[in-house]
């Protein structure tokens, strides 16, 4: 059987790891961190584990809102999703990701992006 990325990213915890990171990350960035002012920062975690590892190809399914529900009230531009994605990118750089598992984990999420932008510039 062959090593899918999310045992190349080191599972769950290492997946966690990440996403902790991530979010410190987005939360110290005053041009996106009022997208999480009245969110459960625990409970979106959890939420980010569990989508990251699904989309790796983990035995994880995604159960959380569709991405076009969960973020078409925040009025997320293409200006803020590249932000969001940056430090997305850097903090797995930070995590010794090698290139060609960040790029599929960018790639990923790329294919969320017209779900998750909502507004224009």
């Amino acid at each position: 059987m062959s090593e899918t990325l999310y045992d190349r990213l080191g599972g769950e915890d290492a997946i966690a790891a990440v996403v902790d990171r991530f979010y410190g990350r987005l939360l110290e960035d005053d041009r996106v961190a009022h997208f999480f002012e009245d969110l459960d920062m625990q409970d979106q975690r959890a939420h980010q584990t569990q989508f990251l590892s699904s989309v790796a190809d983990g035995p994880v399914e995604y159960s959380g809102a569709d991405m076009e529900s969960a973020h078409e009230h925040l009025e997320i531009t293409p200006s803020d999703f590249d932000v969001i994605a940056t430090h997305l990118e850097e903090t797995l750089v930070e995590f010794d990701v090698d290139e060609a598992d960040r790029a599929a984990v960018m790639e990923a999420v790329a294919g969320y992006e017209d779900d998750i932008v909502t507004a224009a510039d």
